[in-house]
């Protein structure tokens, strides 16, 4: 086939002008025409061919390389007309270099393809970061401090944001307080002392409209740089300081150099930092990793799936990621990004799920009716619809055998989660097996055996000593116990549960995830209720395997409402049932914001309501008082009130650092009516409940997120007297506003949580760290749409081909093999 010669060339860009530079002059665009001719182009140019994604430029210039181009190849054509048959240019003759004359507004685009600079022998993208030129031993412990640790990590660090510098103007058109560049040459530039600790780098810049001046501060180092008569791209907002128009701190490049632009004229990324790693810094590391290792990625989508979800190429939404076009290219390059990390979660969910399903060997709970009918006739309440649902679900699951239930049960606050579990632990003791209620941190712990303890009042109730009771069933042959352990359980106690659990006759032990650890052995272990307030990841439940001969069912608990897309997500390898039904006699709290202004106003509506003989919870972020995060702490609020607001009321004490002898006695005092308000730290989330509270006071309630305050509100209300949530802010950003907004707003907690996942932004937003999963980088909790596509893809492909054995699928093999190393644990 014939190469490619000037003349069609120039037709090609002429027709793209006639086009109006849509990208139509031939098929396929012009980056893809580009880089089928790659070969022939230097021919034609009389040098190296131009670099840039044409795709990704806007109209003007896309105007602006043609042009440019076009000027240019009429020039190599006169060069090679001139050169004759001494084969050198009059250029080279004088010395010269054969450069284009360059757009006066362009800025360089990155390449489409990258650079095919030899990666060294043995090396790939999950190599150290410090095998990049310039990363040396401090700069790569400064990126392991944002999670980088490989090059590949590197690539797939998405930018929090983009600065949009692209809009170009005159210095004189330029407008104070929009992001704009300047193309303008260094007039003058200097170190400067702002003040005797302050010193700055300050440059006078200039074009043919006018004057700038710009300062760096903290940075005069700069100012050497910045030679006199370079040509600079200065890009950021202009302030006005003392009536004249400023640059402070902008982002700047270096054009005579022929650098392409990663910092001005442009969509700039601007990435997670920390101490000592500047913006600027990390572009230019990325950037690094994008041009010269990028082409060693390989693609783990298989394309019918890609396809079918309609998502562009791996190598091209990288790029846009980092550097988009513009602002929708950026959303379509996140998109399929996003995709990528929630189908490979889904591939390990589901990979767990049939793994659970397949290899444990469970046991049938089938308890005689008249044993729950009994249980739930004692209760001083009835059961709602939702609970009888729930239950049922719960019971049928552990009738089989294989595979063993493995149950999320999630509800909101008040809505009876622990009748329903309980209502299991008592079938599986009915049935001669055990069970056991595990929490994240012992107040909790404490809390569900209170719980319990009351629960189970309205049988045969008597204590056979510290941390253990005896419950009377009819139709029992003997009692059925329950047991308290947790570290502060004094060692005799633990002696004697351990023994009783060891032997089968201690039926149910409440206590933290220690008791799945060494040194506790339940061999009749039938059923796990897990409190789900801090994710009970994969760990924990191949322990649980090991405690005796059987798997035991699982249920885990969740206070916070999550809607069905995102359990899908944190939970995609149990099934979930949902409590979304509160008991009758539950009310709407009344729920404000007050301002610094009006404290006062809100402590006098806290004393009316103790003086009609209520009592209020005052909530405070930290224990004690920190210089680093300005937040009243509980001791030192707890002085401050019993001694200068509330001097004549009967006001407690509670925080997670008291032993669980003194936070049981603050609690049972709370509860008895003998405390007229209760000073506490978060510990009150969950599990305190008081009838007769009827203000909830929220300090620094910008600190806390939208579940966690609704969490806080659900500890009142639970009585029959109208109940309060005041949320005090001392300070507030527009992200704690709308937060505030939605809890003031919003009583629901599902309502609520959809909500929520549109405030809250990608990562630890779907809680991944804590539930046995990676953090996800740049999926958004509002990619539902997107999570249903993945999740329906996953277990498409796991159909077709369960163990990823297929040739097509070794890639996708490989990283879900890294994907499941990150997780920590087998996938069984």
């Amino acid at each position: 086939m014939a190469g490619l010669d000037a003349e069609t060339f120039r037709k090609i860009l002429r027709l793209e002008v006639s086009r109006k530079f849509a990208d139509e002059a031939v098929g396929g665009g012009m980056d893809r025409f580009l880089q089928h001719w790659a070969e022939d182009l230097p021919a034609l140019w009389g040098g190296k061919p131009p670099n840039g994604s044409y795709d990704r430029l806007s109209k003007a210039k896309r105007k602006a390389w043609v042009e440019g181009w076009l000027e240019r190849l009429e020039r190599a054509a006169d060069i090679r007309s001139a050169v004759g048959a001494t084969g050198r240019s009059p250029l080279q003759d004088r010395g010269g270099p054969t450069t284009p004359k360059k757009h006066p507004h362009a800025v360089a685009e990155p390449r489409t393809e990258p650079s095919t600079r030899p990666v060294p022998s043995g090396l790939g993208l999950d190599s150290p970061v410090s095998r990049l030129r310039g990363v040396d031993v401090k700069l790569s412990a400064k990126l392991k401090r944002i999670g980088i640790s490989t090059i590949r990590d590197l690539l797939f660090l998405m930018p929090r944001r983009h600065n949009d510098f692209a809009t170009t103007a005159k210095i004189s058109e330029l407008v104070p307080g929009v992001e704009q560049t300047v193309i303008a040459t260094v007039w003058e530039a200097r170190e400067t002392s702002l003040s005797r600790t302050l010193k700055a780098a300050e440059a006078v810049l200039s074009d043919e409209t006018g004057n700038i001046r710009a300062v760096w501060f903290r940075q005069p180092y700069l100012a050497r740089m910045l030679k006199p008569n370079s040509r600079v791209a200065v890009s950021g907002k202009v302030d006005i300081f003392k009536g004249q128009r400023q640059f402070n701190s902008p982002e700047f490049e270096i054009l005579d150099r022929g650098d392409v632009s990663i910092h001005t004229g442009r969509l700039v990324p601007v990435y997670p930092s920390t101490e000592g790693l500047t913006p600027r810094r990390i572009r230019g590391i990325v950037w690094q990793a994008l041009e010269e290792w990028a082409h060693l990625l390989e693609d783990p989508l298989p394309e019918d799936v890609r396809r079918r979800v309609k998502l562009p190429q791996l190598h091209a939404s990288l790029r846009q990621a980092h550097y988009p076009s513009d602002m929708a290219s950026f959303e379509s390059a996140r998109k399929r990004l996003a995709f990528d990390e929630l189908f490979m979660m889904q591939l390990v969910l589901l990979t767990r799920r049939k793994s659970w399903q397949e290899q444990a060997d469970g046991v049938s709970v089938a308890p005689p009716p008249e044993m729950l009918g009994g249980f739930f006739g004692s209760l001083p309440f009835p059961l709602t619809k939702a609970q009888e649902r729930c239950a049922a679900e719960v019971m049928s699951d552990m009738r089989n055998a294989a595979p063993p239930m493995n149950r999320l049960l999630q509800g909101d606050v008040g809505s009876g989660k622990t009748v329903v579990a309980l209502a299991a632990l008592l079938a599986a003791a009915a049935c001669g097996f055990q069970g056991s209620i595990m929490a994240p941190t012992e107040v909790l712990a404490e809390q569900h055996f209170a719980t319990v303890t009351k629960l189970l009042g309205g049988l045969a109730l008597s204590e056979e000593g510290d941390n253990l009771i005896s419950v009377e069933m009819d139709g029992f042959p003997r009692p059925i116990t329950v047991g308290l352990m947790t570290g502060s359980v004094k060692t005799s106690t633990k002696r004697t549960l351990r023994k009783k659990a060891a032997e089968g006759s201690l039926d149910i032990l409440v206590g933290t995830h220690a008791i799945i650890q060494q040194g506790v052995d339940l061999p009749n272990l039938a059923l796990a209720v897990v409190d789900e307030q801090h994710r009970f990841g994969v760990m924990q439940r191949a322990a649980l395997r090991q405690k005796g001969e059987i798997s035991p069912h699982l249920i885990a608990l969740s206070a916070t409402p999550i809607p069905r897309t995102l359990a899908l997500t944190l939970y995609g390898d149990l099934d979930v049932s949902t409590l979304d039904e509160l008991p009758p006699g539950r009310q709407e709290i009344m729920t404000r914001r007050v301002p610094e202004e009006r404290r006062d106003g809100a402590y006098g509506f806290v004393r009316k309501e103790v003086m009609n003989g209520r009592q209020a919870f005052v909530v405070c972020p930290l224990i004690e008082e920190s210089e680093a995060v300005e937040a009243r702490a509980a001791t030192a609020e707890y002085e401050r009130l019993a001694t200068e607001v509330f001097p004549d009321l009967r006001v407690g004490l509670l925080h997670g650092k008291m032993s669980s002898r003194q936070k049981e006695q603050v609690m049972s005092k709370f509860r008895d009516g003998e405390t007229d308000i209760l000073v506490s730290t978060a510990v009150v989330e969950v599990g305190i409940d008081v009838p007769n509270a009827t203000v909830m006071l929220v300090e620094a309630a910008h600190r806390f997120g939208v579940a966690q305050l609704h969490q806080f509100r659900g500890r009142v209300g639970r009585g029959e007297h109208k109940s309060y949530c005041l949320l005090l802010a001392d300070v507030s950003t527009a992200d704690a506003n709308q937060r505030l907004a939605a809890v003031e707003r919003i009583h629901d907690g599902f309502r609520l949580a959809e909500v929520d996942l549109e405030i809250r932004g990608p990562g630890d937003a779907f809680g991944t760290r804590q539930s046995g999963l990676p953090d996800l980088r740049v999926a958004r909790p509002s990619d539902r749409d997107l999570l249903q596509s993945a999740r329906t893809e996953a277990a498409r492909l796991l159909e077709e081909d369960p163990g990823l054995e297929a040739p097509d699928h070794a890639i996708l093999a490989s990283a879900a093999a890294r994907f499941m190393e990150a997780v920590g644990a087998d996938p069984s």
